[in-house]
């Protein structure tokens, strides 16, 4: 995994995808009022042409592709580096970010007659703050810098669940800021032992450096135990369900969507990049049997959820467990397919419920509530949004055709190829209690009862969130190519 001593063609491509959203930052705070919207509103389709332009240099070199800031190598410099997921990651990111931005519009447009709105301008600045930090995190190869993404990433989402000031939000903002603060102390502690043990912090000489050590056996500990606790992974996800349930409908789209997969994608980096020689099938172990309480409690719950975002809330929790049951698939023979289950888990997840979280907004805007037993007769004149919703609970399901099936029936030949036959139950075990939840929730929306609209839903809304389902879908016919394309970069146990 050694890198080139030199910026690699397309590597400017790189620091381009960083600037963009934080240039769009600054320049949102200097004027203010409405141009912060319309920056992100211009910016995001120009951010979705940077990762596609990654993406193409990253296929045409069918190896990653490097730029090195200042032009000095690790580690002296700082490397940034894309390989296929990466350049998936970018891709999937800059789709979502377009899609929340435009779908928040007709919410957070500044009121006529006021210069400056704060919760507009708060969303607009902290939806490009994401962003950036999720694009840093994608193509970082610095394990501090990496810390300071995740920080960003942090102090962005935060903001955006407590943004209308109601009393539950700011406690929910609260509680999941406490989690999170944990997460960077401990991922922190972690880093300062990697560095003061190996004089460096760049991935890919870590990777060709550390040994199986007490120093490192605990900084990749450390490291893990934050990253799972801004990843809630159960049973540290108490923060997640009224985070998640008590935002904004598009921020809630952004932060079940991409930001607990920032975190995730961080613990694949350690695992799998940094730490790919060591003997870790006991902690490989560990995570799946994490993932797998985390499928069944987290669908469990769901199940006895009154209410509609609170049910999808509880839902990422199990769907979460399914994205840490990579690391036992992802190893020995079948570690190109857990790999490639574990990238499709994570994008048919990230589409699909950012797809249901914009419905569920428009659900609860369009009837004044989202109390799933109040739901009855809400299909037929909401035709539209139920239908996003029956596709995105398809693929949360694993039904055909979608991605979730694909990523699910990978993850069960990955098991049986590698004899671990353990955890076909929790897969075949989450299905069904998916179908349990999705069907607590059509069951009445299809009844022939009488339902009234409070508010008529804006059918441009309903169009963008019918759309990122129709993509989680749509992964479910991903050519052999798309998984060669994810093969690009990834590390093999044994050869860094």
């Amino acid at each position: 995994m050694a890198e080139s001593g030199t910026t690699t063609p397309g590597g400017y491509l790189l620091v381009l995808t960083i600037l963009l959203p934080v240039v769009g930052m600054i320049l949102s705070f200097t004027p203010g009022g409405r141009n912060a919207e319309r920056i992100a509103l211009c910016s995001t389709p120009f951010g979705f042409a940077l990762a596609c332009a990654i993406a193409f240099h990253v296929n045409r070199a069918g190896k990653p592709i490097v730029y090195l800031v200042g032009g000095l190598p690790p580690p002296l410099g700082i490397a940034l580096r894309a390989d296929g997921i990466s350049a998936v990651m970018l891709v999937a990111a800059a789709v979502i970010v377009t899609a929340a931005a435009f779908y928040a519009r007709p919410k957070f447009a500044t009121p006529d007659g006021v210069s400056e709105s704060r919760s507009s301008l708060t969303f607009w600045i902290m939806l490009q703050a994401i962003w950036a930090a999720l694009n840093i995190i994608f193509v970082g190869g610095d394990l501090f810098n990496l810390y300071v993404a995740l920080e960003l990433l942090t102090f962005a989402a935060v903001p955006l669940v407590c943004i209308d000031g109601r009393p539950e939000t700011i406690a929910a903002a609260l509680r999941y800021l406490l989690f999170a603060l944990f997460g960077s102390i401990s991922y922190l502690l972690g880093v300062a032992l990697f560095y003061g043990a190996h004089g460096t912090l760049d991935i890919s000489l870590l990777a060709e450096r550390v040994q199986s050590t007490p120093v490192v056996w605990t900084a990749a500990a450390l490291m893990t135990c934050g990253l799972l606790a801004k990843t809630a992974l159960f049973p540290l996800h108490l923060w997640l369900p009224p985070a998640h349930a008590n935002a904004p409908a598009a921020a809630s789209a952004v932060l079940s969507g991409l930001v607990v997969k920032g975190s995730f994608f961080l613990t694949l980096r350690l695992w799998f990049y940094i730490l790919p020689a060591l003997p870790a099938e006991k902690v490989a172990i560990v995570l799946g049997c994490l993932g797998s309480a985390a499928i069944i409690a987290g669908s469990v719950i769901a199940l006895r959820q009154a209410r509609l975002k609170l049910l999808i809330a509880y839902s990422t929790v199990a769907q979460i467990g399914y994205l840490f049951l990579v690391f036992p698939l992802a190893t020995g023979a079948s570690s190109a397919i857990g790999w490639s289950a574990g990238v499709m888990q994570i994008l048919a997840h990230a589409f699909a419920k950012a797809a249901m979280f914009f419905s569920a907004g428009l659900l609860a805007e369009a009837l004044g509530h989202d109390q799933i037993v109040k739901l009855g007769g809400a299909a037929r004149v909401l035709p539209l949004t139920f239908l996003t919703i029956a596709l995105g609970g398809l693929s949360l399901v694993g039904l055909p055709p979608s991605g979730g099936f694909s990523a699910k029936w990978l993850m069960l030949q990955a098991s049986v190829a590698s004899g671990q036959w353990v955890w076909t139950l929790p897969i075949l075990a989450g299905g069904l209690l998916a179908a349990g939840y999705v069907y607590r929730i059509l069951t009445p929306a299809l009844s022939d009862d009488q339902i009234s609209l409070v508010l008529p839903p804006k059918r441009s809304q309903e169009v963008i969130a019918l759309a990122l389902t129709a993509v989680a879908i749509a992964l479910g016919f991903a050519p052999q190519a798309f998984f060669d394309f994810l093969e690009i970069g990834r590390p093999v146990v044994g050869q860094p």
